[in-house]
């Protein structure tokens, strides 16, 4: 197939350009605005293959990415360009709506016209956050309603209404995704995980929100392309498909287990490490749990995540030690400062 992967050069994003271009044999353009979060290095072996295109394009651009979109003609769009993390949502909640809503818009706009007469796939791919704070019991379905409480989950949510709209009014054959938290190589060290690993590493300070008993579902991120290949092949349009690791682990949990494993590969003393940690105030607005159900992924499409927590958290550590050079540079962009404080601006 012919595909325009948008936010191809981020963590979700080069995963699935690097699957589609390397192993299922797919033509791919690949359009990214090469924000913070975009990095070319995230693409391997696909940046210079022959079925891989890049676009430097901002999707809130809309003569730019109608240009690039019309002249590329794609057969299908899975559309992951977004900002992304709760905590700048937090202190720029403006650059959210411009990207994740009015840039959804403008693809919407172009695929609709770009759809006409055509067999055609528009894959939204979206987050958990959408439907708010789980209490202790249950899973999030994809019946569940809506609730979000941060900025970000805010325009992720507007851009799914926009996506189903689309489908209802003009017979757009948008399909949206929901995932639970992915973790894996080549995510931006703002997030969890990275973040944990690289201070560890440096002996710097590892901030922990609030009580730490915050509980998130996690998948790894090839398991999640893994269900989006699925879903752009035999999901039905107008559907939503909830894609979860069923993995729920407290952050508090997650920090330790991944201090264990640099522990482990480092020879540093498991000791000074949980050393490290720090308690601070929660960040507003943080929803106390997420959980995925995924059984409309394995009852219609035949997906299941395939792994285990623990196995993908030793290979995520091992490929961060691995790759310092990799890491030296996203550090140049991002030190682990503190973000989210929502400061009046």
């Amino acid at each position: 197939m012919r595909i325009l992967v948008t936010g191809g050069a981020g963590f979700i994003g080069s995963a699935l350009v690097r699957r589609m271009v390397l192993e299922d044999g797919h033509e791919v353009c690949n359009l990214d605005a090469l924000t913070y979060a975009g990095n070319l290095d995230n693409l391997e072996a696909a940046l210079g293959h022959p079925r891989h295109r890049f676009e430097r394009t901002d999707i809130a651009d809309l003569g730019a990415l109608r240009a690039v979109v019309s002249d590329f003609a794609p057969e299908a769009i899975v559309h992951l360009a977004a900002e992304t993390h709760v905590d700048r949502s937090i202190d720029e909640p403006a650059a959210f709506i411009r990207t994740n809503l009015n840039g959804t818009c403008n693809l919407l706009q172009v695929a609709r016209e770009l759809a006409q007469g055509r067999d055609f796939r528009f894959v939204q791919v979206s987050t958990d956050e959408v439907y708010g704070s789980l209490g202790p019991p249950g899973r999030f379905t994809e019946h569940s309603p809506y609730r979000p409480n941060s900025p970000y989950a805010a325009s992720k949510a507007g851009a799914d209404h926009l996506a189903r709209a689309w489908f209802a009014t003009y017979g757009l054959p948008a399909i949206i995704t929901n995932c639970c938290n992915n973790y894996g190589p080549y995510q931006f060290p703002e997030k969890l995980i990275p973040l944990t690993i690289l201070n560890a590493v440096r002996g710097a300070p590892i901030q922990l929100y609030g009580d730490g008993r915050q509980v998130r579902d996690w998948i790894h991120v090839e398991d999640h392309v893994d269900g989006l290949c699925r879903v752009l092949e035999s999901g039905r349009p107008g559907r939503i498909y909830n894609i979860g690791g069923s993995e729920e682990r407290a952050n508090e949990e997650v920090v330790r287990l991944v201090l264990d494993q640099v522990a482990a590969q480092t020879g540093r003393g498991e000791a000074e490490l949980l050393g490290l940690v720090e308690p601070v105030a929660d960040r507003p607005g943080h929803d106390r749990r997420y959980a995925i159900d995924p059984r409309r992924m394995a009852e219609e499409l035949g997906w299941r995540s395939a792994t285990p927590f623990e196995e993908g958290l030793a290979a995520t550590v091992a490929w961060y030690l691995a790759n310092r050079d990799w890491c030296e540079k996203t550090l140049a962009l991002y030190d682990g400062q503190r973000l989210g404080r929502g400061a009046a601006p």
